[in-house]
């Protein structure tokens, strides 16, 4: 870059909650929620939530067809929450393209309900190729068929939730153990599976403190902001090993912050915070 280069700054990818585009293609759907996807309070959970951002994503992109869309992983997922969705809610879904890279692309969900749910997501797809797993450039035919909704707006892939430490004043430390059915066709464990460490520990702080789960206070049925980011995949073999991974847990005002951390305690599989705002 010369000095009389300009400079492009960027938005970093899942960051911001864009207004739905006039123009450009908006796929929207419907989906009910099920005894599956609930708590015992009947509140939609967030890996159950996880998922319907994944699926929406899915059918938008099987739509089109896109013949050299081969692989897409989740690097960033950030989830603000108006009201909780319940069990039986109809649900409708919209969900466009905001914001491009070379070998990514976000995406957002807004979600509304029947009975007065509103969550709004967004998330940082990674492109992969499906054999080697390494990151590919974007089908010929994104830029036509998804990009026109996000303007020309480009994104990067920074993540910048703050690792916690395990050997660290006032941090939690609790093991995790991956289930065979927590692995996908790509042979890893689903991203989704990542939002149910922060049930896990959102739900052991309430019950430290005598709460009764499913009740009202509960602070994932109320409004909060909270992200994920995925840093390092989960595989099979780690899976079939047995050994337990290690979910490291701190709490600065009201913001909780995990880690979880693979056996050895030397790589981060994914990082979190969960905020309430209510």
């Amino acid at each position: 870059m010369t000095p009389s280069d300009p400079v492009i700054d960027r938005a970093n990818g899942a960051e911001e909650l864009l207004p739905i585009p006039s123009v450009g293609r908006v796929f929207r759907c419907l989906r009910q929620v099920r005894w599956a996807d609930v708590d015992s309070g009947g509140r939609l959970r967030l890996d159950a939530l996880a998922r319907l951002l994944q699926d929406v994503a899915t059918d938008d992109t099987a739509e089109l067809a896109l013949p050299d869309a081969e692989a897409w992983v989740v690097r960033r997922t950030l989830i603000e929450q108006v009201q909780a969705a319940e069990h039986d809610e109809t649900l409708e879904l919209a969900t466009f393209c905001s914001g491009i890279g070379g070998r990514w692309a976000e995406r957002r969900i807004s979600i509304t309900g029947e009975f007065g749910a509103r969550i709004e997501a967004v998330a940082l797809w990674v492109h992969l190729d499906p054999l080697s797993g390494r990151p590919k450039r974007l089908p010929a035919r994104f830029g036509t068929e998804f990009a026109a909704a996000a303007a020309g707006r480009e994104v990067t892939a920074r993540q910048t939730i703050a690792l916690v430490p395990r050997h660290a004043p006032d941090v939690s430390v609790r093991p995790w153990y991956p289930r065979s059915t927590d692995i996908d066709i790509l042979d890893h464990v689903n991203n989704a599976i990542g939002w149910s460490v922060v049930e896990q520990v959102l739900a052991d702080q309430l019950m430290h403190t005598g709460f009764n789960p499913g009740s009202a206070g509960d602070p994932r049925a109320g409004a909060f902001r909270a992200a994920v980011e995925f840093r390092d995949a989960i595989g099979r073999e780690l899976v079939e090993s047995g050994l337990p991974l290690s979910v490291t847990t701190e709490v600065i005002d009201r913001c909780t912050n995990l880690t979880l951390w693979s056996p050895d305690g030397t790589t981060p599989h994914l990082s979190a915070q969960f905020e309430p705002l209510t």
